[in-house]
């Protein structure tokens, strides 16, 4: 332990005045056992100090063979090791300037043990949740409506939220909006994925009683669709379906639903693609406006990221093509969007990319990056940068 003459003979060896100096002067010392191993330190931002300051958690999710993130209540991180030249020390006791009183008349030294030193830490980057896993997980075992026959239904595959928690890669408030995206709801205290099929026999369900009783989809009565349809399906799926492709309200202590359009439209397009390869573009308009409720508009750009149009063609096309089957890894989407198509218009592409874009980042700046440009019939379009092996 250094004494206070000590350190004013080294302050004296390195040239400086005591009185330019703190008056309280910590030295530091190395308690026993000390290793880099001891100790992991992480650099948090003013929002996520203030998260674990007030109580909340901060979990690290990750299977062995993935890459570790980190996961607030409501955002993902990237761990990624910094390395630094200056050897971090990690000191508890030890005061900063601010914390100590700067009133004394005469110096005092402060003896304060370090626990443990390190290198590098830990760097947090906000990323994209991955979810793709939690689609695939929930698509193993999808519920395909109440068992029928006594046949028992498959009891195999089926996961609580904790089962989704300790598997995906996501803070729960993005793993929740996902459930709603892709319109999940729990059954039996597991979350289920509805089988396609299913779900739009639902959907067709709905959609033939608001025509039958002449209802304006802005205007579907809860209380009645549940009563008319209860024969078919049970109550809880038929409103399920009214929160995925409605809006709920209430009206002189009536509930309602006002469907959403392009959801629905959205939802029989998809029915009708699903088993062609390739659509004649102009017979598919027209067998998809008669296919939805009445006083409904079809429109192409309700396809976005799920259906494309080939305007090359003759005649032209539509194809079914869902972001959600894309690869997830930006350079192997790129790759097989460009083994789809040699060259994509930007309007084309953006739908398929979107949802690679990070913090701040750009889609125009993703296909800066992987694609090239060039001019064709007076039309900017994409190519890939590198030879793609079709």
């Amino acid at each position: 332990m250094r004494t206070l003459e000590e350190v004013q003979a080294t302050l004296k060896i390195a040239k400086l005045k005591e009185e330019d100096l703190h008056k309280t002067i910590q030295c530091l010392s190395f308690g026993e056992n000390v290793s880099c191993a001891d100790y992991c330190l992480v650099e948090l931002d003013d929002t996520l100090c203030k998260h674990i300051e007030v109580g909340q958690n901060l979990v690290i999710r990750g299977d062995k063979d993935e890459h570790a993130v980190l996961c607030s209540g409501d955002k993902t991180y990237d761990l990624k090791i910094a390395d630094t030249s200056n050897l971090l020390l990690f000191a508890p006791g030890c005061k900063t300037p601010d914390l100590l009183p700067n009133d004394q008349k005469s110096s005092q030294v402060v003896h304060t043990q370090i626990w443990g030193f390190s290198n590098s830490y830990w760097e947090l980057r906000k990323r994209r949740p991955k979810l793709r896993k939690m689609t695939k997980l929930l698509m193993e075992n999808p519920y395909e409506g109440p068992a029928l026959g006594g046949h028992e239904e498959n009891t195999e595959n089926r996961y609580t939220m904790q089962d989704l928690l300790e598997r995906i890669q996501a803070s729960e408030e993005e793993i929740q909006a996902h459930l709603e995206t892709i319109h999940a709801c729990q059954i039996d205290g597991f979350w289920r994925v509805l089988d396609f099929d299913y779900e739009m026999k639902l959907l067709g369900h709905v959609t033939q009683l608001v025509d039958s009783e002449s209802w304006s989809f802005n205007r579907v009565p809860l209380q009645t669709s549940l009563e008319e349809l209860a024969p078919l399906e049970p109550k809880e799926m038929i409103e399920h379906c009214l929160n995925c492709y409605g809006k709920r309200f209430t009206e002189n202590d009536k509930v309602f639903y006002v469907l959403h359009e392009d959801k629905v439209c959205r939802g029989i397009a998809l029915m009708l693609l699903q088993n062609a390869v390739k659509f004649n573009l102009r017979e598919f308009q027209e067998v998809w406006q008669q296919s939805v409720p009445d006083g409904m508009s079809t429109r192409l750009d309700q396809l976005k990221s799920v259906a494309l149009v080939d305007r090359t063609s003759h005649p032209e096309t539509i194809c079914l093509l869902r972001v959600d089957d894309l690869p997830e890894d930006t350079l192997d989407r790129f790759n097989h969007l460009f083994t789809l198509r040699e060259k994509w218009t930007e309007d084309d592409i953006t739908p398929y990319i979107q949802d690679l874009c990070g913090e701040k980042q750009t889609t125009g700046a993703l296909l800066t990056k992987y694609a090239r440009s060039s001019m064709q019939n007076g039309i900017k379009v994409f190519n890939s940068r590198r030879p793609v092996a079709t």
